[in-house]
């Protein structure tokens, strides 16, 4: 690998992208590598599920992002339920299929990846980035501090991304129609927590939506229950929300509320209606559902990263997955050549061809499993089977494998 060790590099964006960005800046060769996260508080207090394909694992693993000393949950089936009669079982099972994913906490995963960051690199939390600008002097990264300037920027900054911007401003997140209550609480607080077992997801399907269940990690040796419930709002009342944005716990109005609890008492099995009744309101958020794929990423020495380069619905399974690939796909560009602004155009070519496949994928799932949902309780194991092939038939759930 040529030495870049006077080369200087920004992440913007201090998230699981963000250290994974910093990690592979570092692996390249960069002496002076510089993170940027706007958050100033803990972000390892964040408990939002994450799941990790086997496979993509293993990847990931071989990459040097991933290890077994980070805690997660390893499932092995996935059960589809359905609501059949009112009582107090789980539902009707009607299909039990092969589910080889490693969930992980966000946050305690974060942790684990900032630890594994070196300590040359420089992360400033509470420091966001206020603009970006390719110049002929380098790239200059403006904060509240003042313009600092840099061989190249990452990045790594979300699905609000300032270097989105800078990079492709004409590409804005576009809304799906509809949102995901999420919530993830201590799996003690879960009653009846014996009938279903530790290594099974839960996909609960109704008319016009789901629900995925499935434990994660509580960052101190325990599990935590995490839920994730899709389904459109009353019409009118998503209005706000076609601008990227979230609604974070603590925040959400009556009238969502009262609609999920309407949605969990009209369309699911008692104990799934149940396991979501119990998660406290600063258990809870909304996340509405987005998607954009910016082509190209990169413009000079400025290249995106993560959600700032491609949002996928969480249908896909392979959120935190793309992030880290994209990672993956960063390093071995910058470690094949000295120019920065030819290797980013490599790596972005790569970054690409897998975010229009988990793009497309999201858009197919969101219809299938939430728009124009099949009259599920008319479906037999081998019929739902056959309706899984059809809806992912690029065999991408759970991520796409990395080009050689």
């Amino acid at each position: 690998m040529e030495s870049k060790a006077g080369a200087s590099a920004a992440v913007v964006g201090g998230s699981i992208g963000g250290c994974a960005a910093a990690l592979a800046l570092h692996r390249a060769g960069y002496g002076s590598v510089t993170v940027h996260e706007r958050t100033g508080g803990d972000l390892a207090d964040r408990g939002v599920g994450i799941g990790v394909h086997g496979a993509r694992y293993a990847e990931l693993e071989a990459a040097g992002f991933l290890d077994a000393g980070m805690a997660c949950v390893e499932l092995v089936e996935r059960q589809w339920y359905v609501r059949d009669g009112a009582g107090p079982g789980l539902g009707r099972r009607i299909r039990t299929d092969a589910f080889p994913f490693r969930t992980y906490a966000w946050g305690p995963l974060w942790r684990e990846l900032r630890a594994r960051v070196p300590d040359p690199v420089a992360f400033h939390q509470g420091s966001a980035v206020l603009s970006v600008a390719d110049t002929p002097a380098g790239v200059e990264v403006r904060t509240a501090a003042g313009a600092v300037r840099h061989d190249l920027v990452i990045g790594a900054d979300g699905y609000r991304s300032t270097v989105r911007d800078a990079v492709c401003p004409q590409a804005r997140p576009r809304y799906a129609g509809y949102l995901a209550w999420r919530g993830a609480y201590p799996e003690g607080r879960l009653p009846g927590g014996e009938r279903w077992q530790r290594d099974a997801a839960a996909y609960v399907v109704f008319p016009g939506g789901h629900v995925v269940i499935y434990r994660i990690p509580d960052g101190a040796g325990g599990h935590r229950v995490n839920w994730v419930l899709y389904a459109a709002p009353p019409p009118g009342l998503d209005l706000p929300l076609a601008t990227p944005t979230s609604l974070p716990p603590g925040t959400l109005s009556t009238a969502l509320c009262t609609h999920l609890t309407r949605l969990t008492h009209n369309h699911l099995p008692p104990f799934w209606a149940r396991l979501i009744e119990v998660t406290a309101p600063d258990e809870l958020f909304v996340q509405p559902m987005y998607d954009v794929t910016v082509e190209p990423g990169v413009s000079g020495r400025l290249a995106l990263l993560g959600d700032a380069a491609t949002i996928a619905r969480p249908h896909t399974g392979a959120g935190a997955v793309k992030a880290l690939q994209d990672a993956v796909l960063l390093e071995n560009a910058l470690a094949g050549g000295a120019d920065p602004a030819a290797a980013l155009a490599r790596y972005d070519s790569a970054r690409a061809a897998l975010g229009r496949t988990m793009v497309d994928l999201g858009r197919r799932l969101g219809e299938a499993l939430v728009t124009s949902t099949p009259d599920w309780p008319s479906l037999d194991g081998p019929a739902l089977a056959a309706w899984w092939r059809r809806a992912d038939a690029a065999g991408a759930f759970g991520g796409r494998r990395l080009p050689d």
